[in-house]
């Protein structure tokens, strides 16, 4: 789906932290069976004033302030905490930069410079995965910590996606400046979850993976396991089948929430490297006995919306987008049609983390 009837129009406002200058970001909602459902849900949440996940929200921006050092630095830290609680789990693992991405070699096409290392990334999940278990099926750690232990745990998924997005932006930056991967995640603690129906599976599919500028997509499954693609981007691309896989919660996304992503980048889906990746994907999940054109599997980015870029920007021209985004990398406050909320705290604020394991708790 791409434009059509206009469901509502919603204002984002982004602050400069430093400065405190704000800026409007118009979103059009289209109208379809899932937007409204989503819609709904993000009013709700809008109007409860749920807590916005401001360490987990701004990815792939290259140069800002989260950057691969502090990302590193602040797994370590989740990694001491959990290696030193009574939970009863042990990671025997540190992550600095030299492990984390090739900081040696040439940057470039088929070249080893700054690319991430993967594996030592799906180990990351993999202790996710232990220590939380599926929504399903929760593991014993998970269920006996408290909100505070729930936290740390929680940080080892979102700082793994965090640091991936960036090693990726930061490559691209020396290598192919147009191809950074600039996007805007927004999660809410305790945002309530609805089921997805047969209705909302229309706006899936394996040509939503290519994504344009501006793009709004629904939050889906962000809690736990990875979606196909994702496994496929991190594994199966390099060889690893199903039944060998490190990640071990392989899900379709049929949960979603109010929470929503902003694809920030340009669109790679005309250009034949993203056509070959997307043809080696669809092999590889026909090598693994599954179709892809199923539907139901739920591959892809639901579209619901798109930023109007003229209207927020003046312009469509990718680099004057960003170089407005980089002043701005707080949302302060969104309004729709039937609610609004402000969000006036920051994820460097010294108080920061327990006011987020206050909102754990807030069930």
């Amino acid at each position: 789906m791409n434009g059509g009837k206009i469901l509502d129009q919603i204002e984002m406002r982004l602050r400069n932290h430093a400065s405190g200058d704000l800026h409007t970001v118009y979103i059009d909602i289209y109208d379809s069976s899932l937007a409204r459902k989503w819609l709904h849900a993000l009013n709700d949440l809008l109007n409860r004033n749920l807590h916005l996940e401001k360490n987990y929200c701004f990815f792939g921006f290259a140069k800002g302030d989260r950057n691969g050092e502090l990302i590193v630095n602040e797994i370590n830290k989740v990694i001491d905490y959990i290696n030193n609680s009574d939970l009863g789990y042990q990671i025997n693992d540190h992550y600095t930069l030299a492990n984390s991405i090739n900081l040696n070699g040439d940057v470039g096409d088929g070249k080893p410079g700054l690319k991430i290392n993967h594996d030592h990334f799906n180990m990351l999940h993999r202790y996710f995965e232990e220590l939380q278990g599926t929504s399903q099926n929760l593991s014993p750690y998970f269920l006996k910590a408290n909100d505070e232990q729930r936290w740390y745990i929680r940080q080892t998924n979102l700082l793994c996606h965090e640091f991936e997005s960036w090693a990726l932006s930061n490559r691209q930056s020396v290598n192919a400046p147009m191809w950074m991967r600039p996007s805007q995640i927004m999660c809410w603690i305790n945002a309530p979850k609805f089921e997805l129906d047969e209705n909302d599976f229309e706006l899936f599919g394996i040509e939503t993976l290519a994504r344009p500028l501006g793009g709004v997509f629904v939050g889906v499954n962000k809690a736990v396991g990875k979606h196909h693609y994702e496994v496929y981007q991190d594994e199966g691309k390099h060889g690893k089948m199903l039944d060998d896989l490190t990640t071990t919660t392989l899900r379709g996304q049929t949960l979603a929430a109010g929470d929503f992503d902003i694809e920030w980048a340009n669109n790679p889906g005309d250009f034949p490297w993203t056509q070959k990746e997307i043809a080696g994907f669809r092999q590889w999940l026909i090598d693994n006995g599954i179709d892809p054109e199923d539907k139901t599997l739920t591959i892809g980015h639901p579209l619901v919306g798109q930023v109007n870029l003229e209207k927020t920007f003046g312009t469509k021209d990718y680099q004057s987008i960003w170089d407005t985004l980089y002043k701005y990398l707080d949302v302060y406050s969104i309004r729709s049609s039937d609610a609004y909320a402000e969000f006036d705290y920051h994820w460097s604020d010294a108080d920061f983390v327990q006011r987020q394991i206050d909102a754990i708790g807030k069930h």
